[in-house]
This record gives structure tokens, sequence and C-alpha cells, in this order.
């Protein structure tokens, strides 16, 4: 396939096609940026261009997306492209020294039939130290023929060492209307729903492509009757149900959604327009609530919500983190101005 099933990032598209262009390709890559993007996907065109079995034209280096090689990759069968990712099967997803070390192994030899052997290391923030330390010696030395593409959502949790030797691209959320007319030109969705959609993913094209319709205009609803201000007012109701939502496993899923509404809150009080909101249906009920909310608390509850999905994996505990989220949304919607 070529990089012009991309949706959007054409900053990185250009860097790469580029490099491609006068054979300049970097040995290793970091592609990073929010999750549910983009960033594999064009990983995998990145290696598809490279070992594309087609010669590309002059000056548009893309891969055909039907000759075997692009096949093969994309099916993960050709023998000169390596896919490394967390195990998801595990507690606690990771990449262990074992997979890098199995890595290594293969990268002492030249490509069997492809001009350069590719690898992507998905979620590579979750390599342990052990796995990081032994891909740097990789990175210090690199093969000629060879070229790593780190993928990550979270850059910030990769080693400086690592992250040093990697040439860096970043890869920005969409356009909301982007994504709208994607999804309603792709996946044949109402524009109202691609409009929600793309609200749901923040601009992340994967992501809003992934989501369910059904199933998100549900929990839209679930967590409006949470978040409604005469839900708020009962410190009982909101600890049981962040008790009730930790034991069902969706205490992440809850903050992200709180998220959403303290957003569109915060939209409706500094005067945004209607169609930026996620949750347009319940307009009357969020400029009620803005007349009183204190939003420099909202603010700092938004930063902080953010914090704590950043560090959710880190043995946190998601239900007291949930708990006092609400306990907080209560304080700042229900203190009057006087």
């Amino acid at each position: 396939m070529p990089f012009s099933d991309i949706i959007g990032h054409e900053r990185p598209k250009a860097i790469l096609k580029a490099a491609l262009r006068h054979d300049r390709v970097a040995h290793a890559y970091l592609f990073h940026g929010d999750s549910g993007i983009g960033k594999r996907r064009t990983a995998f065109r990145l290696a598809q261009a490279i070992n594309c079995e087609t010669d590309p034209a002059p000056n548009d280096p893309e891969a055909c997306g039907v000759c075997r090689s692009c096949r093969q990759i994309e099916g993960l069968t050709h023998p000169d492209f390596v896919l490394i990712a967390p195990d998801q099967e595990q507690a606690n997803p990771q990449i262990k020294i074992e997979d890098i070390r199995a890595l290594e192994e293969q990268m002492i030899y030249r490509p069997l039939v492809g001009r350069r052997r590719v690898v992507v290391i998905d979620d590579a923030d979750r390599m342990t130290l052990g796995a990081a330390n032994a891909l740097l010696k990789t990175l210090e030395e690199p093969p000629g023929y060879s070229v790593l593409v780190l993928v990550t959502s979270r850059p910030f949790a990769l080693p400086a060492t690592i992250r040093s030797r990697c040439q860096g691209l970043r890869f920005a959320s969409q356009a909301r209307s982007q994504v709208e007319t994607a999804l309603i030109a792709m996946r044949r969705v109402q524009p109202a729903d691609a409009r929600f959609l793309a609200a749901v993913a923040q601009g992340r094209v994967g992501e809003a492509f992934q989501t369910d319709l059904a199933e998100a205009r549900t929990k839209q609803r679930e967590y409006a009757a949470i978040t409604a201000a005469s839900s708020l007012q009962s410190v009982a109701t909101l600890l049981s149900s962040a008790e009730a939502l930790h034991r069902e496993e969706r205490s992440a899923e809850a903050l992200e959604w709180i998220a959403r509404w303290v957003r569109d809150l915060i939209l409706v009080g500094t005067g945004a327009p209607t169609d930026s909101l996620l949750n347009p249906d319940q307009l009357t009920e969020l400029q009620q609530v803005a007349r009183q909310a204190r939003f420099d608390v909202l603010l700092d509850l938004l930063d902080d919500i953010e914090t704590i999905q950043r560090s959710a994996k880190r043995n946190l505990n998601l239900q007291l983190a949930l708990e006092t989220v609400l306990l907080r949304l209560r304080d700042a919607i229900t203190t009057s101005n006087g």
C-alpha cells in the first residue's frame, strides 16, 4: 500500500519519501505521537516502500501495495520484515530482553530477498530496561542493510540513550474535520455519527475507525448519567459508582469519558462553537453547570487526569484515583459563586 492511504501526517510522509527518493533512509527512526493515529501503519508503508518489487516513479517512491513483497509485509510473512510488540496476553505486557536478543541474532545476516531488513518495534516504551540496553548496542553499531522503526505513544518512557540514536518523527493528531471526512467516505457513516466518532477519538484516526459506534453511544449515555449534576450531589453515589466501575475494570475508561465531559464544560464556558462538543445534546445542562463552575479547578483536573493516565500502568490505585477525580469534579461544579 502507498503512503497516500495514510490520512494526514503530511510532514512525516514527506520526510520519509524524500529519504527514499535520495536513498538516505536513516538506520533508526522513532515514530512518536498519540496512540491510534497511524504511526504503526506508516512504519509498515515505509517497509513496503523499501522492499517493493515494483520500480517506483523517479519522484514518487511509493510502494505498489500489490506485489508479493508488499503483501507479505502486510501479512507479517516477509523474511526480511520483523514486527516486535508486547505480548498482550501478559498481565503486564512487555518486550523482554529475550525478544531483542533474538532480533540481534537475525540482524547479523544480510536480507534474504529484500533490499533491507526492516524491524518495527511497536509500543517500544514497553521494553524492559534489559531489553532497552540490549537494543542500544544494535543502535550504536547498526548493520548498513537494516532499518529499525520504534513506535511509541510515550517517548518520555524510553531511555534518552535510545531516543538520541533515532531520527524522531512526531505524528500529530489530525484535525477533526479531516477524520470526519475520512469516516464518511470510507466507513460510510452519517455526518453526525462521524462528528461524534472524531470527537471521541480526538483526531486519532485509527481509533475513530476502530470504535464501535453503538457501543460508544451507550457509554456516552452511561457516563453522562454519572457526571450529571444530580449524580454529583451525592458523595455516596459517586463512591459507589467508582467502586462498581473499578470492579468491572473500567476505571481507566471512566477517566477518559469524564475528561471528555470536562472538556465540553470548559468549551461551553469559553463560548466555543457547539459543533466542537462531544455532547451537543447535553448543551442545556452544560450551560447551566458552566454558570457556577470553577474553571481553574476544572483545568487543573484535566491536567491531573492526563497525569493519572500516563501513570496508569505503574501500580496506581485506579479506584482511588477515580474517586478523587469525581469528588474534585463535584467540588468544581457545585460550589456557588457566593
